[in-house]
């Protein structure tokens, strides 16, 4: 855990004092940040026994956004992400924030919903009723499934029954409510499912197909909310444009796609960092969007004193036991540098770096414009593409920006003048 997030100048820094400070600041050693800051060290015999086939590794940039409070508590944020300015408008967001005491969230718990489809049922109404009078029963052998789970407080809660028109018929969908503890649980909620698949076929008549947890975590909710500073803003109309951008992305689904992804941007980057599963996120993300017609996983409000409001409401179904999350050495480090003891807290930091993110680039939108800051850092990019290196990577960028000719065939020429000279 550490003190204080803050950490100023911290960009202006090498990378290797970057990584230094990391040190100083979280107290973990070259044990534990060693896979991170340098990808040579991590085992290829590890990851060989994680996926198939394994020939290699694609490594993504690494970065650490600051200033983050979060319920009171001071976090470093690791973020694995290709895209530029995201960790740089997360951690000023983040800043900004701040002044009213951060961002706060709740969460509706560690709720996983598992599916088991039984199809041909010949009277699924009569069934369903049958189902549920035996629901004490199955939630039971639910739980002998897993006894560990059931050890650390979680476990089979509930079940509910639906019968849904389909194009192939009536179905009879069965699902189970688990309680997954500090597990993202999709293997625990499968093996129930698997478990009540032959007990279901013999109350309904029917024949059971699928059964498998469904990604749309509508019970494993994080809600989050900041306060941001009209002043600090640059004043109320600010506010009122970012509001209005907001609303753009609430009537209108082409704007809201992007709307959304800019939040996911801010939140797979810390998934991936975490080595949970960003596909699950992601699905169940714009799932949880879909519900009642597509919208923002964000809202905006102005309070009684003119400052802006923001607020998200998202399915957060990740873990910090089981997976990458324990057997990839990246991290393993980020989880430490995090501090996070919890799945539920993790989710809530995870929530607010969404927030951070969707608010910086409304802000950006409303204002500046998205590109100003993003092609500043993409210019970074296309200075090290045309070949130039250390201080010159950043002379070739500026000279990019000004002209605002951010091309590699203009970085080239750039960089051959300044080679002459």
């Amino acid at each position: 855990m550490v003190k204080d997030s803050r950490i100023s100048g911290f960009y202006k820094l090498t990378r290797e004092e970057r990584a230094k400070k990391l040190a100083e600041l979280t107290g973990l050693g070259e044990d534990d940040l060693g896979p991170l800051v340098d990808p040579s060290k991590v085992d290829l015999e590890v990851l060989d026994h994680m996926i198939e086939n394994v020939v290699g590794t694609m490594p993504l940039p690494l970065g650490i956004a600051t200033n983050f409070l979060i319920d009171g508590k001071d976090y470093l944020i690791p973020m694995a992400i290709e895209e530029p300015s995201v960790v740089a408008a997360a951690s000023n967001a983040a800043k900004m924030a701040r002044t009213h005491g951060g961002f706060t969230a709740t969460d509706t718990g560690p709720l996983m919903i598992a599916q088991i489809q039984a199809v041909n049922v010949p009277t699924p109404y009569s069934a369903k009723v049958e189902v549920l009078k035996a629901k004490e029963d199955l939630l039971q052998l639910a739980n002998d499934q897993d006894p560990i789970l059931i050890r650390f407080g979680g476990g089979a809660r509930d079940l509910r029954v639906r019968v849904i028109d389909t194009k192939v018929g009536p179905m009879l969908i069965t699902e189970l409510i688990v309680d997954t503890r500090d597990a993202m649980g999709a293997n625990a909620v499968n093996t129930m499912a698997e478990a009540l698949a032959p007990v279901i076929e013999k109350i309904t008549g029917g024949k059971v197909l699928l059964r498998i947890l469904s990604n749309l975590a509508e019970l494993r909710v994080v809600l989050c909310k900041a306060t941001f500073d009209k002043k600090l803003l640059g004043g109320e109309e600010v506010a009122d444009a970012i509001i209005a951008a907001w609303a753009f992305a609430e009537a209108d689904p082409y704007r809201c796609a992007t709307h959304n992804k800019g939040i996911m941007n801010g939140i797979d980057a810390v998934v991936i960092a975490t080595g949970n599963d960003f596909r699950a996120i992601e699905a169940g993300a714009h799932s949880y969007a879909a519900v009642g017609g597509y919208h923002s996983l964000t809202k905006y409000e102005k309070d009684a004193n003119g400052d802006l409001v923001g607020s998200i409401e998202i399915p957060m179904a990740v873990g910090l036991v089981g997976g990458a999350t324990k057997i990839h050495p990246v991290a393993r480090a980020c989880v430490k540098i995090l501090g996070v003891e919890t799945a539920l807290e993790l989710a809530h930091v995870i929530a607010s770096v969404g927030l951070a993110q969707n608010f910086a680039a409304l802000r950006a939108l409303s204002s500046e414009g998205i590109q100003k800051g993003h092609m500043s850092l993409h210019a970074r990019n296309v200075a090290a593409t045309a070949g130039a290196k250390g201080k010159l990577v950043d002379v070739v960028a500026e000279r990019l920006v000004k002209e605002k000719n951010v091309k590699v065939e203009r970085a080239k020429e750039i960089l051959e003048k300044l080679k002459k000279k």
